[in-house]
């Protein structure tokens, strides 16, 4: 039975513990009124009871969730580490080094609310994902003994960017194609462009590219490799996002016919890489020039304009538009998983399961 002792302003709880038939007493204190003591008390006692060991020292959430990032997370890109970074700053701005032992639910969802009070459902989501992760091996550790996450309820006021907005239909993609092999003459930026709308890959990838990557052969690029070329990434090359990145990639007869013409008229470099810039601080073309170019080009056109990342958007769903099947599409994209791909690509599907509910009832209708 647990005692209550009152220690000056405070209160105290003693709660009996033996361990190899020696007292060895758990106390703590601190408790504003006798009845949170005595809750606290009661909590140990039922630990106790099922043969867990009460973790009474604090852990602070900030430190506890920096450790676990380092522990678990090492083997991420720079880029994806950067995102954890981003929540450890959050939870430092609302919970500060308070213990992981004192946050309940209803202040978990007041960070919810607050935090996702100027930010998009996206966002919310990835740092609700991230600390309910730590807090699961927080709970496995018994430094904890109550998911504060569970039930939680994600908040967001900022409009995600409807998916229509990120990629070009299909009849845009083809006059974007058509017109970027008409100006591939003027610029190595264009061949960025038709690269990044044939193969969906990643702009790290795009600009890791070298010569040797290029199978003309068998009309194959390999992706096993990014490059720097942002201040967040690091210097010259790097791996690829994730293990499921590193892939061959079949491209178009037409598109390796013009890196082929490419590399016989213009002299290598000494990283060998194809989208190589000597002006440039990264010394490949960078992010902002090719969004500047592909900007006017769409423009030019009467296209609404997307980004760089978006022509990536753009293949995906011009592949699945076409039927072609969500596990190819996921592996030519490098997911590190098809529900990814459902994920970004689900207004997509939706677009095709419609079509495909018409035509079955088409079907029965026209017997």
């Amino acid at each position: 039975m647990a005692s209550i002792q009152k220690r000056g302003k405070t209160y105290q709880y003693t709660v009996s513990h033996v361990v190899n038939g020696v007292s060895k007493p758990i106390r703590k204190g601190g408790f504003k009124t006798k009845k949170e003591a005595q809750v606290a008390a009661a909590e140990i006692e039922t630990q106790l009871s099922k043969g867990i060991l009460p973790h009474l020292k604090p852990a602070p959430i900030d430190e506890y969730f920096e450790n676990w990032v380092k522990l678990y997370k090492r083997n991420l890109s720079t880029t994806t580490l950067l995102h954890y970074d981003y929540t450890l700053k959050a939870i430092r701005e609302h919970f500060g080094s308070k213990p992981l032992q004192e946050i309940r639910r209803h202040d978990y969802q007041l960070f919810l609310n607050e935090f996702g009070a100027n930010k998009s459902r996206e966002t919310v989501e990835k740092v609700n994902t991230h600390i309910r992760s730590m807090v699961q091996d927080a709970l496995e550790e018994g430094i904890i003994h109550l998911d504060f996450t569970r039930k939680a309820v994600l908040t967001w006021t900022v409009p995600a960017k409807k998916p229509e907005d990120k990629h070009l239909n299909y009849v845009e993609t083809k006059h974007l194609k058509n017109a970027v092999y008409k100006l591939l003459d003027q610029g190595l930026g264009y061949y960025l462009i038709l690269l990044a709308l044939t193969s969906g890959v990643r702009f790290g990838e795009l600009v890791g590219l070298t010569r040797k990557d290029f199978d003309f052969i068998n009309n194959t690029i390999l992706i096993e490799k990014t490059w720097g070329y942002m201040k967040r990434s690091p210097e010259g090359f790097g791996p690829p996002k994730n293990n499921a990145s590193h892939r061959i990639i079949k491209i178009d007869e037409k598109t390796i016919n013009a890196f082929r013409r490419l590399f016989e008229t213009s002299p290598p470099n000494m990283y060998q890489l194809v989208f190589y810039s000597p002006q440039s601080m990264y010394k490949v073309i960078s992010n902002t020039n090719a969004n500047k170019l592909l900007l006017k080009t769409l423009t030019e056109l009467g296209i609404n304009p997307i980004t760089m990342h978006g022509l990536r958007h753009t293949h995906a769903s011009v592949l699945l538009y076409k039927k072609i099947s969500i596990n190819y599409v996921s592996e030519r994209l490098g997911h590190k998983d098809i529900d990814t791909t459902y994920k970004y690509y689900s207004h997509v599907l939706k677009e095709l399961r419609e079509e495909d509910e018409k035509k079955t009832v088409d079907t029965f209708e026209d017997m």
